[in-house]
């Protein structure tokens, strides 16, 4: 490990990414309402250098900066690349989108800017405070992009709530955490770890602390019982903006829980894996079986989010490197997977009609049999089925969770994702047995047909080659957990 007092180097991608925000938020009073594409072009740019400075400032080895407030290691690294990928995504399948909604403004790239930096400062900070503001900077962000179509009353009520519930969640994390510092003296994650495993801490407060903190992080996961805000949330927000919430930020929250949980209270890991079982098996019940009576799309990806949470808790109440390597897998492939859901949705969706229901899939493989294809890839990669990587993803974390060997839960998990099964098969029954209800050219710009098509296919490509991706978290989660 590399220390190094102040080094801006290491913080280079997040340096340069608040500098071209605030660069693309005024050239962006400059240009017209209906020329946008200057904007939509610099943001793409500045995403595309911030990931050429993530590869320029990799390392090996994890190197501290900043007085030990912030680290650039492998998991740090992977993920942003995660991140950086889900958030270009979500850019892309917007615009035909956004063009027709009056959210083609400058505020759409530069709050969903704000948010992605938000989300590279959660993924290396190192201190409970650093980690509060990357996480607060994200949750604004996605608050005021949530309601940014003002005309339209559900996004309004949707942002609503989950600023409510999000502000509730952000103050009982911070109250965990403020437990912690009293509890050892100190918000730096590798000092708490030390005092932890030498017994220099307040065990009953520690443990006090840990239960709000737990707390707050179920809430931002959205895991049950603290996921009343996700089903509204994406529903009532613009699709673009919902498919950001249910991509991106899951890579994000998965390096926010191995900061605070396996590299900080690693010594408290029985308190904290017991709540996590609880969390994964009601995640994992409640999410499968409400889906199933959903008839809007949105509504159904955000119960099925629910449970892909519990699937990425059980890889962390392992608590052990294979269970983080198999839940850091598990995340990445998420954000491809959803990414593309939400893509194929806004695919089919035109100006005054949202193709986010079940019905509007009707019949698809008439309309179009390519995206009808694609859409069968991304339901057979959620549902797990074998050759797609989801299926690989699933199997990973039930590998991990037997060895350890907590066959039950693995049994639940098998039986959730069985009853899961169901309903994304349903989307691909309607799509090629029944009668098309809406006969509208797909109207798509070349951009987004092609890269649409590229991230469907990279769910059977990374299928076809699990073990490439597996190594790599293996390697990140190896290499990362050795600094303390």
């Amino acid at each position: 490990m590399t220390w190094t007092s102040l080094n801006a180097w290491i913080a280079a991608p997040e340096i340069f990414l608040l500098c071209a925000t605030c660069a693309i938020l005024l050239i962006d009073l400059f240009v017209r309402d209906d020329d946008r594409l200057v904007t939509y072009v610099l943001t793409l740019i500045a995403l595309a250098v911030t990931g050429g400075l993530l590869f320029y400032s990799y390392s090996e080895l994890p190197q501290l900066a900043f007085n030990g407030l912030f680290v650039v290691d492998q998991i740090a690294t992977f993920s942003k690349i995660g991140i950086i990928i889900g958030v270009a995504l979500a850019l892309v399948y917007a615009r035909s989108y956004a063009k027709t909604r009056d959210l083609w403004r400058g505020e759409l790239f530069t709050l969903t800017l704000f948010a992605l930096l938000g989300m590279l400062v959660m993924v290396s900070a190192v201190n409970f405070l650093v980690l509060y503001v990357g996480l607060e900077l994200l949750s604004l962000s996605l608050y005021a992009l949530v309601a940014l179509r003002r005309d339209y009353v559900k996004a309004t009520e949707a942002a609503m709530k989950y600023f409510v519930l999000g502000a509730l969640a952000s103050g009982m994390l911070l109250y965990g955490m403020s437990m912690v510092y009293g509890a050892t003296g100190s918000l730096d994650v590798f000092v708490i770890a030390h005092k932890i495993s030498q017994g220099q801490v307040n065990p009953l407060l520690a443990i006090f602390g840990l239960v709000f903190i737990v707390t707050g992080l179920g809430f931002k996961l959205g895991a049950v019982p603290f996921h009343m805000w996700v089903p509204d949330v994406y529903e009532g927000a613009p699709t673009p903006i919902a498919q950001l919430i249910g991509s991106a930020p899951k890579l994000a929250a998965f390096a926010f829980i191995i900061r605070i949980l396996a590299q900080g209270l690693e010594g408290f890991g029985p308190d904290w894996r017991s709540m996590l079982v609880v969390l994964a098996v009601l995640s994992l019940v409640i999410g499968n079986l409400t889906a199933i009576a959903q008839t809007n799309l949105k509504r159904m990806f955000a119960y099925s989010t629910i449970s892909h949470m519990g699937f990425l808790l059980l890889g962390f109440l392992v608590a052990n490197p294979v269970g983080y390597s198999a839940a850091f897998f598990y995340a990445f492939t998420y954000v491809l997977t959803a990414a593309a859901g939400f893509g194929v949705i806004m695919l089919l969706s035109r100006e005054g009609y949202e193709a986010d229901t079940i019905d509007a899939f009707k019949g698809l493989a008439r309309r179009s049999p390519w995206f009808a294809l694609m859409m069968l890839m991304v339901m057979f990669s959620m549902a797990g089925i074998p050759v797609f990587v989801g299926f690989f993803a699933k199997l990973a974390v039930l590998k991990a969770v037997v060895n350890l060997g907590l066959v039950w839960l693995a049994v639940i998990a098998v039986l959730m994702s069985l009853i899961g099964a169901f309903y994304y098969l349903r989307v691909v029954k309607v799509m090629y047995f029944d009668e098309p209800t809406d006969n509208e050219a797909i109207v798509a710009g070349w951009d987004t047909r092609i890269i649409l098509s590229v991230n469907c296919l990279a769910l059977l490509a990374l299928g076809l080659v699990p073990d490439t991706l597996l190594a790599i978290a293996n390697r990140a989660i190896g290499t990362s957990l050795l600094m303390h």
